[in-house]
């Protein structure tokens, strides 16, 4: 059984009660998600998955593989290098949207699938109208971040950071 992780094959053996986010570290050697809670409710673990972020420590590896190559998952080091980074990453480091950076690379990632989300006009509760276009509002950031918890307190910049990427001017 195969999945794709950041745009490699990953051969998915073992035990299949392996959560996702196991495999990432353990398997990947891809230590950039990490483990917070272990009960789906701090986000440090957040991966993009066929473009929509999920929870890895509350899903099986197995259940993303199949023989074709499997999900295409994409963490931190898919989304940019330390030499290449990617304009939210850039955003969080001008903007100071991290201190500890443990919870970072979780954020960059359920940041990169919210924007997108927008921009394919999800509508959230704090969304004004579920039928007009969809507006990166602080309000609407913190909502919809709000599965992502931040232990040192630096939401006011990461939500400057991340309304800075959607207005494009990062």
């Amino acid at each position: 059984m195969e999945l794709t992780v950041n745009g490699k094959k990953r051969t998915c053996e073992g035990d299949p009660r392996t959560t996702l986010l196991d495999f990432l570290r353990r398997d990947c050697g891809l230590t950039g998600t990490k483990k917070g809670c272990d009960h789906g409710q701090c986000g440090a673990c957040t991966v993009i998955v066929n473009g929509r972020r999920i929870n890895s420590c509350l899903t099986l590896a197995v259940m993303h593989a199949d023989n074709d190559g499997g999900d295409d998952i994409t963490t931190i080091e898919g989304l940019g290098t330390p030499d290449k980074l990617s304009a939210l990453q850039k955003a969080f480091v001008s903007h100071d949207g991290y201190q500890c950076g443990y919870c970072t690379p979780g954020q960059i990632c359920s940041a990169t699938a919210m924007l997108d989300e927008i921009a394919a006009g999800f509508a959230s509760d704090a969304s004004e109208d579920l039928l007009g276009e969809m507006q990166a509002s602080p309000e609407e950031i913190r909502e919809r971040m709000s599965g992502n918890l931040c232990r040192c307190g630096a939401y006011a910049n990461i939500v400057t950071a991340i309304r800075e990427v959607a207005q494009g001017d990062a």
